[in-house]
């Protein structure tokens, strides 16, 4: 690693921390052995909510049974490997996270569209 490369994970491994992800190694992707910032199903979420959610809602389609069945598949999975029952990867991680991803992100804008019909 070369200083420069050095600092610029660092800083982005101090964003990873700010926004509240854990960043254990064994639940992170790697890149030209670099971890990745944030962990599997955070950086899941960061894609679902920058790139699938809006432009999924461009096209004008939100399901709120959809956002909430996607959100809980993130939340099962995850509550099963709290718990033991089944150890989740890191694909199932990044899948369940790009779902809830979108489901937050389509969750918000619905809202704030009845928020600014009500005013």
């Amino acid at each position: 690693m070369d200083t420069n490369s050095e600092k610029r994970w660092l800083r982005l491994m101090r964003f990873g921390r700010s926004v509240g992800c854990h960043q254990k190694s064994c639940r992170s992707f790697f890149y030209k052995n670099y971890q990745f910032p944030l962990c599997a199903r955070c950086t899941g979420i960061f894609i679902g909510e920058l790139l699938i959610a809006p432009i999924v809602l461009i096209i004008g389609y939100n399901n709120m049974y959809l956002n909430i069945v996607l959100f809980l598949v993130m939340v099962l999975d995850g509550s099963l490997q709290y718990f033991h029952v089944l150890q989740s990867n890191n694909i199932r991680r990044l899948i369940t996270g790009v779902g809830a991803g979108y489901a937050l992100t389509s969750t918000f804008v619905w809202l704030m569209i009845k928020i600014i019909h009500i005013i």
